[in-house]
């Protein structure tokens, strides 16, 4: 073999090694050096700690085998409360064919007035009085998840701005339509 033969299969060779070495040095670095977010698909967070209705002191047999959209609305239900109301509403309404296996749930510390009971329709909305337990184990204002054996799966903080209503909303529909479409139960 010619000297410009040899190099031109080194060259070769060098070329092959890197076209199969280069794309796993690459993954390598975007691992080691968290390029890459990885595998998250939900919109909320999930609970770590394991909690259900009845450690929460919820028992109603309305609200059994049902999936829930539990609101557990602050001491005050202002303007920016009365708008999480009206995304959570509006979520229900967006599942479509799945409505009826959802329901809607909002825990009150104080009395409602009647301006905002006009907001929680009572086909769609279940108005209970917080447990005693319920102020010891959620401490703010929040929109969770429950499946229908009563396990609290995923957790929605309410946003601060009203411009981030329509966000908060469309999350909470896609990690809903994710659990149904993936769940056994329910």
């Amino acid at each position: 073999m010619s000297d410009v033969q040899k190099h031109k299969s080194r060259r070769n060779l060098l070329l092959v090694i890197a076209v199969f070495v280069l794309p796993i040095v690459l993954a390598k670095l975007a691992l080691t050096q968290n390029w890459l977010e990885y595998g998250v698909t939900n919109k909320g967070t999930l609970v770590e700690n394991e909690l259900t209705l009845q450690e929460l002191g919820i028992v109603d047999d309305e609200l059994n085998n049902m999936w829930l959209i539990l609101y557990a609305l602050p001491d005050d239900c202002n303007e920016h409360c009365e708008q999480t109301l009206l995304s959570v509403n509006n979520t229900l309404v967006a599942l479509g064919k799945d409505k009826p296996k959802v329901r809607n749930v909002a825990l009150y510390k104080h009395s409602l007035s009647s301006d905002q009971l006009s907001h929680l329709d009572q086909a769609i909305w279940s108005v209970i009085p917080s447990p005693s337990k319920q102020h010891l184990l959620i401490q703010q204002p929040t929109v969770l998840l429950i499946d229908p054996l009563g396990n609290i799966i995923l957790e929605h903080k309410p946003p601060e701005f009203v411009e981030e209503q329509a966000m908060f909303g469309k999350g909470i529909l896609a990690d809903m339509k994710k659990l149904l479409k993936y769940s056994k139960i329910g």
